[in-house]
Order: structure tokens, then C-alpha cells, then sequence
């Protein structure tokens, strides 16, 4: 049974950066298309990043074009959200996601297709605070 663990999450000042991480265990993480999405209190799930897994799409959300990269190390099967001049719109809980071979664009899965990720994570919090 496949399963995502996050971890890395806390708290931040504002204009500082913090990376999170995603392990995979049960499956080959590098074998699949993965989404970072984000909850917000009052707001709605966000996907903030998804990226096919041979590197061939990558989509980012406006709010964090620019600030949020991924990287990936296979041979520890874990994937990592790099997050730089966080702000107050970035409180959230953070959640890594898998999905296997998916057909659609990598803008349609994090914004339409959430339904396509076989695997998620429970999430970590990101606090956004002086």
C-alpha cells in the first residue's frame, strides 16, 4: 500500500523561505506526476504546483510563479517543495500528492483533476508570521 508522508513544515517569517518534503513509500515516486495543493483557513484547496514526472509540464499557481521550484531525489524516493518570500497568503497546510501516468495537462490537474491523484499526504503546516 502506497503512502505519502510530508514533513518540514513551521514557522516562517515573512520574506523568508522554508522547504517541505514529501516521502514516498510502497511506490517509485520518480514513476509519478506529483501535485503540492495548499488549504488555507476559509479558502478553498489550492494546487500550487504540479509537475509530470519526466519533467515535460510543470504548472505553477500565479500566487507562487516565481517563489515555489520542486526537486526531486530518487534514490531517497522523496520529492521537496522549495518555498522562498513567503507571505501571509501562504499560511496553509501543505499537501503532496501521486498520480500515475495521468492524461491531462499538469494546469488541468492541479486546478480541475485533484480526483486523478491516487495518493496524498496528511500534510504539514506552513506558518507565515513575524
Amino acid at each position: 500500500q502506497g503512502q505519502l508522508v510530508e514533513s518540514g513544515g513551521g514557522l516562517v517569517q515573512p520574506g523568508g523561505s522554508l522547504t517541505i518534503s514529501c516521502a514516498a513509500s510502497g511506490f517509485r515516486l520518480d514513476h509519478y506526476t506529483v501535485g503540492w495543493f495548499r488549504l488555507a483557513p476559509g479558502k478553498e484547496r489550492e494546487g500550487v504546483l504540479c509537475i509530470r514526472r519526466d519533467m515535460s509540464d510543470t504548472y505553477y499557481a500565479d500566487s507562487v510563479k516565481g517563489r515555489f521550484t520542486t526537486s526531486r531525489d530518487s534514490a531517497k524516493n522523496v520529492v521537496y517543495l522549495h518555498m522562498h518570500s513567503l507571505n501571509n497568503e501562504d499560511a496553509a497546510i501543505y499537501f503532496c500528492a501521486a498520480a500515475f501516468a495521468p492524461s491531462f495537462s499538469m494546469r488541468e490537474m492541479c486546478v480541475e483533476r485533484e480526483d486523478q491523484f491516487h495518493f496524498w499526504g496528511q500534510g504539514t503546516q506552513v506558518t507565515v508570521s513575524p
